[in-house]
């Protein structure tokens, strides 16, 4: 079975499930292809309206999958799970943060794959990063069709399930960083006195310029931020304020304490 010949069922539409849903369909899956799964109706309009593609109860919209992409929050998994008629050969992909694999599997009847996945929002326009990671009843054809799935609208990183918390807490919840550093920018801008437009514009094309250069260039970043920065210059000064704060440090710690909540909700705490 590939993506080509596959009915992807997105069961729990919400941020994360909708820049999946736009992915696949931005990247050329069909719209008979691709099935929402969502109990309110006028959230079913919605999506046929937008998108083009059936919305449906999540129970019928799992009857007609191959693959169920779960992107409800991480306690409603299993109950949602419960009222769902599986069957062996179907295949679970998982967008919950911090439910294990294990914990899926023990909901599920004998025959169903289990893949974790960790995508982030980017993946709405195809430039999304998703750590996958394979259950113990998965086939290699069921992790292989996940990447090729996920692999639609972004790039793929296979892990280890125990390594991937940490991987969410850069690429998962990343592009809440880099929203979060851009605010910051655009207000230190106004600040300057530019406009918040102008501000925004130059904050904006340089986040994106950099970013695709540090893609596109294969350096390392330290090389390409010694390119920049001059001798007791401008950006050495501004270096000297980040590093003065301890940015590195703060960084550490807050991918450290995103990854402890995750497995803090894997253990069931709230």
């Amino acid at each position: 079975m590939n993506t080509a010949q596959s009915i992807t069922a997105i069961i729990g539409v919400g941020n994360m499930g909708e820049a999946v849903l736009a992915g696949l369909l931005k990247a050329g899956h069909a719209p008979e292809a691709v099935i929402a799964g969502v109990r309110r109706r006028e959230r079913a309009t919605e999506l046929a309206e937008t998108y083009g593609v059936d919305a449906v109860d999540p129970a019928d919209a799992a009857a007609r999958a191959d693959v169920l992409v779960l992107g409800v929050k991480p306690y409603q998994v299993v109950d949602l799970l419960s009222g769902l008629s599986l069957r062996p050969g179907q295949l679970v992909v998982s967008l919950a943060a911090g439910l294990t694999t294990a914990s899926i599997e023990a909901a599920v009847p004998a025959g169903v794959g289990v893949v974790r996945v960790m995508p982030n929002t980017p993946s709405a326009i195809g430039e999304g990063m998703s750590a996958i990671s394979a259950g113990t009843t998965a086939t290699s054809e069921q992790v292989s069709l996940t990447e090729e799935l996920l692999g639609a609208i972004g790039a793929v990183a296979v892990v280890p399930e125990a390594q991937i918390d940490a991987a969410a807490a850069l690429s998962g919840s990343g592009p809440a960083y880099v929203f979060y550093i851009a605010e910051a920018m655009i207000e230190a801008g106004v600040h300057l006195g530019l406009s918040r437009a102008v501000s925004a514009q130059l904050v904006n094309q340089t986040l994106v310029g950099s970013a695709m250069m540090l893609r596109e260039s294969g350096e390392h970043p330290a090389v390409l931020r010694e390119n920049v920065t001059s001798p007791g210059g401008t950006t050495a000064a501004a270096l000297r304020v980040f590093e003065n704060a301890a940015l590195r440090g703060t960084l550490l710690e807050a991918t450290r304490a995103n990854r402890d909540r995750s497995r803090e909700i894997a253990r069931g705490e709230g």
